[in-house]
């Protein structure tokens, strides 16, 4: 394993972000932070607790989840297309580092970025409502299993696109939709039997649920069918980053 390697691209990677500390880091912050007033105030109001945990608390895990999400994806995708876009991933391609050290290097750096946002944002969402998290190990290897499976998701969209729209296409499109229609903000048994039944097909359900889980101790779906969710993810977005490396696609001109 060439340890150099992979160091100069996750440190490459990461003071990129400290570059652009305002968008990188203090953006998605403050956005989150709306939410988290907007939907605690103007909701909070009419929904005192959802199983027994205060409206503004139980929000807390899925606005986690949300910026996992969309920050794992976005700088993990940015992070390789832009290399492709200046021409630079040839010369990436053409040193001595394989493909396995390439990825750990921008998944990783990506994943850095997004678990210690989604700490900011835990740390600043205790400063208005009180929290425990009964499960803190359960909650921790969420968090790593979602930053890592969406970094290889959105690496996989930076190998894709060949321009910047495509880089928020499936973002905007359809990430974001199904965080927010994945019971970030409420729970599915609220919803109508034929909608929750529906629900169960939206894959982020199961994070939000098994991350809301090692919170509270209560969950839309049991804990185990949501950590093998996230591993069947993880599988499938590894096998496209594999299958993409193997056939040179979008990497060889």
């Amino acid at each position: 394993m060439n340890w150099p390697a992979i160091r100069a691209i996750y440190l490459f990677e990461m003071a990129r972000a400290w570059r652009t500390l305002l968008q990188s880091i203090v953006a998605p912050v403050i956005s989150t932070s709306l939410y988290f007033v907007v939907f605690g105030a103007a909701v909070g109001h009419r929904i005192e607790t959802i199983e027994g945990v205060p409206y503004g608390a139980f929000i807390v895990p899925g606005l986690i989840m949300l910026t996992l999400l969309t920050q794992s994806i976005a700088n993990a995708s940015f992070g390789i297309y832009f290399p492709r876009f200046a021409g630079t991933i040839y010369e990436i391609l053409s040193a001595p580092i394989s493909p396995v050290e390439i990825v750990i290097g921008y998944v990783g750096a990506a994943a850095s970025k997004s678990i210690l946002l989604g700490l900011i944002i835990l740390a600043t969402a205790s400063l208005f409502v009180p929290l425990r998290i009964e499960h803190p190990v359960v909650m921790v290897l969420f968090l790593l299993l979602t930053a890592i499976t969406f970094s290889l998701f959105g690496f996989v969209i930076g190998l894709w696109a060949d321009g910047f729209e495509k880089l928020q296409l499936v973002p905007l499109l359809i990430v974001t939709p199904l965080t927010f229609l994945g019971g970030s903000f409420y729970a599915i048994d609220m919803l109508p039997p034929v909608w929750r039944a529906l629900s169960l097909f939206n894959p982020v359900v199961y994070l939000v649920s098994g991350f809301r889980w090692s919170f509270y101790g209560r969950a839309d779906v049991s804990l185990g069918i949501s950590l093998a969710m996230a591993l069947v993810f993880l599988a499938l977005c590894l096998g496209a980053v594999t299958w993409m490396f193997r056939t040179g696609y979008r990497l060889k001109a």
